[in-house]
């Protein structure tokens, strides 16, 4: 069996690979693309990388195979380049996900396709909690885009087409290296950078609630998506992937509390109002229930992100 990871040069495409490669799942062939050159994370010689635009219309075909079991589709221009961008938002968020979904159908039908969505569906005035079932009223061209390919993969599941899971990831903290351009990048950097001696900015008020998973459980979650039975999610395939809410200064209190103060103080807040608009239509608490019952996991406390990146990552 094969098993594609789009993204797969990404920080997430390349912890699932890791993770895959280290699992007790049984394939021939790992097969990482990307539009820059991915490279094999631990020399394993199931891997294969590729440098490819997926958003063009033949690329899909070529990549498809018969012998293709699970697709991790992972690619996407992040939000606030979704926004600003509004072509190629479209472009890679919606026509590789569709051009995908139609090698797999035609290539071989029944393929388990997993597709990395977002809680930024959501959006505009919501509930102090959100669940799987609540209606998507997304306010970005990201959040457009993440909800119609939710959509398209619970009708080509509906079909018989694809064996697809929808896994709507909470953002991700505490992710390594520099800041990119999704709106949700500083909820990394006001704990990446302090902890590695340099400042960070906070766009957005302390009051702000976040909802997170750490990475060691966010990638546990895709591959548990990944593995699980069709039957156990019933009707419809989307699933909130577990998160904990805490506030921006809950966060702050955090690394005060495992890095001391002088830590904390390299935060500066600098409000950003187009960030602002962005990160505050979307949920700050979900119910889990669902999730933990399917078997995915949540973690417990967010020092348990600090000290996970610090083992981890910290220079």
């Amino acid at each position: 069996m094969q098993i594609i990871i789009t993204g797969g040069a990404g920080f997430l495409g390349q912890r699932l690979a890791k993770a895959l490669l280290t699992s007790t799942l049984e394939f021939d062939e790992l097969t990482l693309v990307d539009i820059v050159l991915p490279v094999n994370p631990i020399g394993d010689s199931r891997v294969s990388c590729y440098q490819s635009d997926l958003s063009e219309p033949d690329a899909a075909k070529k990549l498809i195979t018969p012998e293709t079991g699970i697709v991790f589709h992972l690619a996407a221009v992040v939000s606030s380049h979704a926004e600003k961008d509004f072509d190629l938002g479209w472009k890679v968020n919606l026509d590789t996900t569709r051009h995908l979904l139609e090698a797999c159908r035609h290539q071989k039908p029944g393929i388990r396709f997993v597709f990395a969505s977002s809680f930024a569906v959501y959006g505009g005035t919501l509930p102090a909690v959100v669940d799987d079932k609540m209606a998507v009223t997304p306010h970005s061209s990201y959040g457009v885009q993440k909800a119609i390919g939710e959509l398209l993969v619970n009708d080509y599941t509906r079909k018989n087409m694809v064996d697809g899971r929808v896994l709507r990831l909470p953002t991700i903290c505490v992710r390594p290296g520099r800041p990119n351009l999704a709106a949700s990048s500083f909820v990394s950097s006001i704990i990446r950078e302090p902890v590695n001696g340099e400042k960070a900015v906070c766009p957005v008020a302390p009051e702000l609630p976040v909802l997170l998973s750490s990475p060691d459980t966010i990638i546990a979650n895709i591959l548990k998506g990944g593995t699980l039975d069709a039957s156990v999610f019933g009707e419809w395939r989307t699933v909130n992937m577990p998160g904990i809410c805490v506030t921006v200064q809950e966060m702050l209190d955090a690394l005060e509390r495992i890095c001391g103060k002088e830590t904390r103080d390299l935060v500066e807040f600098r409000p950003d109002p187009a960030i602002r608009v962005l990160v505050n239509s979307w949920p700050g608490a979900e119910d889990n229930t669902r999730a933990l019952q399917l078997g995915f996991t949540v973690d417990t406390d967010f020092d348990q992100f600090i000290t996970q990146y610090i083992a981890q990552h910290k220079a």
